[in-house]
């Protein structure tokens, strides 16, 4: 997880929470004046488009005010949604049971991408099951993991 992503979630959390919202997380996309900065909101019963807009009303001042980011960007706020990111090891222990899609920063066993039943996050790995196999992957080497739908 990079640093940026860091200091902008440090940054934008306090906000979030006192709005009533859990910030379950932020994604930097750089790319030159096409950059990204999605923040992900949920709460119990889960957000709408009002929720978002108020939200991003609400960081786009702070964000102006803080200016943590020098080029363009485009914010965009939303919800998790059901193929939700996994941003932390408390969501991947959270939603143990369920089918996730990960992708590693490097091969790991000789592979990048895993797709398998969440099982278990222990001493900073995720525990992955592929068919009959267990996978434990080292978690500082996850770029990104999502929840897939249920087949």
């Amino acid at each position: 997880m990079a640093s940026r992503t860091s200091v902008l979630t440090a940054l934008i959390e306090p906000v979030i929470n006192a709005m009533g919202y859990q910030l379950w997380g932020v994604e930097y996309i750089g790319q030159g004046k096409h950059s990204i900065l999605r923040v992900y909101l949920d709460k119990p019963g889960g957000v709408d488009v009002d929720d978002c807009a108020q939200a991003s009303r609400q960081i786009s001042s702070l964000l102006d005010v803080e200016d943590p980011i020098k080029s363009e960007y485009t914010l965009e706020v939303s919800s998790p949604g059901l193929d939700r990111m996994l941003f932390s090891q408390e969501q991947f222990q959270e939603y143990a049971g369920y089918h996730a899609k990960i992708r590693l920063t490097e091969s790991f066993e000789g592979q990048r991408n895993f797709t398998g039943q969440l099982k278990a996050v222990k001493n900073d790995e995720v525990v992955l099951i592929i068919g009959d196999e267990e996978f434990t992957l080292p978690y500082e080497l996850i770029e990104k993991a999502n929840l897939i739908s249920q087949v």
